[in-house]
């Protein structure tokens, strides 16, 4: 994660975007008289939306937790996708 003032944000906000995208993190902006912001890429925040949907409900996280534990085991099955 890396961190920098609204100032920098804004007088180098090319290089702050390009950056949470090239290297997958998040930057936050701080800002002294305001709250501070992060800013990351779409491909990042859609994956946390993603993950967030997947553990929703109680059910959903106990199938990924199950499905995890069989991978972990050695019980997976490793299987083709048909073309469409």
């Amino acid at each position: 994660m890396r961190i920098v003032t609204y100032s920098e944000a804004r007088s180098s906000l090319k290089s702050v975007l390009d950056a949470v995208h090239d290297d997958a993190d998040v930057t936050v902006i701080s800002r002294r008289d305001g709250a501070d912001a992060v800013v990351m890429s779409l491909d990042h925040y859609q994956s946390i939306m993603e993950t967030m949907h997947l553990l929703s409900t109680p059910a959903n996280a106990a199938h990924l937790a199950k499905s995890i534990a069989q991978h972990k085991a050695g019980k997976a099955t490793r299987r083709v996708l048909a073309k469409v």
